[in-house]
C-alpha cells in the first residue's frame, strides 16, 4: 500500500504575528488546542521546506501554525513573498496579527518586570515603536487583526478559536464601564456617554459608593432618562447583535462612560449586562475605573 501524497494545496497554514506582549503565546496555545502543529520563528527561506516535510510526514501534517517574531527581523523580510507563493499554490493561508494599545503594553511590561526584547537597554516605549516599524509589512498582510487591549487570556483564546474553527456561536459582548476623565478605551467598538444622567457624585451620602451598590444604582436607574436610555440600548443591541452573529464577529466591546467611571456608567453597564444575559447572550463585564477615588 502506498502512502497518500500530500502537498501545500492540502494544508491549512496560519501565520501568527503581533506586538510583543499582545498575546502571541496565548494565540499559539489556542491553535495547538485545535490540533495545529506549531512552530516559532522559522526563517522565511526555510518555510517552504518545512511545510513540504510536514506534508510528507506519516501521517501528513495538514494544519500548521507559524509564529513570527520581530526579534528575528532578518527572517521577516521574506515573509510577504512566502505568503504570496503559498496562496498561489492553493494552500489555505491566513495571517493573524495581534495588536495592543501602547499604554497597555507598557503597563504589562512594568507589572511583569520584563524588559522589551527590542530595547533591553532602553525604554519600553522605544522598543514598542521599533517593533511596530519592523512588523509594518507583516501587519499589512493580516487577514484578521485582534486588539487585545481589553481582552484577558481567556477572551483572546476564545476569539482565536472561534475565528479559526468557524464556530457559529453568538458574538460575545464585552461590556466595559469607564471614566472619560481617564480616557476612552482603545479597544471599544461602541462607546456610549451617560454623563447626562443624574450624578450620585453630588449626593454626599452616595458619593463614596459605586454603581454596584444598591442605593447608588437605584438613584441612577429610577430616573426617567435612565429608563429611556436602557430601552434604546436594548433596542439597538437587539438589532446589532444578530447582524454581528451573521458576520461571524467573535466579540463586540461596548464602552459605557461617565465622568469618573464609578457611578452612572457602572450602574448602566450592570443593568445592560443583566438584560443581555437574560436574552441568552454571553457577556463579559468589567469596570475599568471603579476603584479610582471619588
Amino acid at each position: 500500500m502506498t502512502r497518500e501524497a500530500h502537498s501545500a494545496a492540502d494544508q491549512r497554514i496560519i501565520f501568527v504575528s503581533g506586538i510583543s506582549g499582545s498575546g502571541k503565546t496565548t494565540a499559539m496555545a489556542a491553535l495547538e488546542d485545535l490540533a495545529f502543529y506549531c512552530a516559532d520563528n522559522l526563517p522565511a527561506v526555510l518555510t517552504p521546506q518545512f511545510l513540504d516535510l510536514c506534508a510528507k510526514a506519516t501521517p501528513a501534517i495538514t494544519k500548521v501554525a507559524l509564529a513570527l517574531d520581530a526579534r528575528e527581523a532578518d527572517f521577516l523580510r521574506g515573509i510577504p513573498a512566502v505568503v504570496e507563493d503559498l496562496r498561489r499554490s492553493g494552500a489555505a493561508v491566513s495571517l493573524i496579527f495581534l495588536d495592543c494599545a501602547d499604554e497597555i503594553l507598557v503597563n504589562r511590561y512594568r507589572e511583569t518586570r520584563r524588559v522589551h526584547p527590542l530595547a533591553p537597554d532602553g525604554s519600553i516605549q522605544q522598543g514598542i515603536e521599533t517593533e511596530r516599524r519592523l512588523l509594518s509589512e507583516v501587519a499589512a498582510l493580516a487577514d484578521l487583526r485582534i486588539d487585545t487591549s481589553d481582552l484577558n487570556v481567556h477572551q483572546l483564546r476564545e476569539t482565536v478559536i472561534r475565528s479559526v474553527s468557524g464556530d457559529t456561536r453568538q458574538t460575545v459582548v464585552n461590556l466595559l464601564s469607564f471614566g472619560f476623565r481617564y480616557g476612552v478605551p482603545n479597544a471599544a467598538d461602541l462607546v456610549f456617554d451617560v454623563r447626562f444622567l443624574p450624578n450620585p457624585h453630588f449626593e454626599p451620602e452616595l458619593r463614596p459608593g459605586t454603581g454596584m451598590d444598591e442605593e447608588v444604582a437605584r438613584f441612577v436607574l429610577e430616573h426617567d432618562r435612565s429608563k429611556t436610555l436602557l430601552a434604546h440600548l436594548q433596542d439597538l443591541m437587539g438589532f446589532l447583535l444578530p447582524c454581528y452573529d451573521e458576520e461571524g464577529k467573535a466579540y463586540l466591546t461596548v464602552g459605557i462612560g461617565c465622568t469618573g467611571g464609578r457611578h452612572r456608567s457602572v450602574a448602566i453597564a450592570l443593568q445592560l449586562a443583566r438584560w443581555l444575559e437574560e436574552t441568552g447572550r454571553d457577556v463579559n463585564l468589567s469596570h475599568r475605573d471603579v476603584e479610582k477615588g471619588p
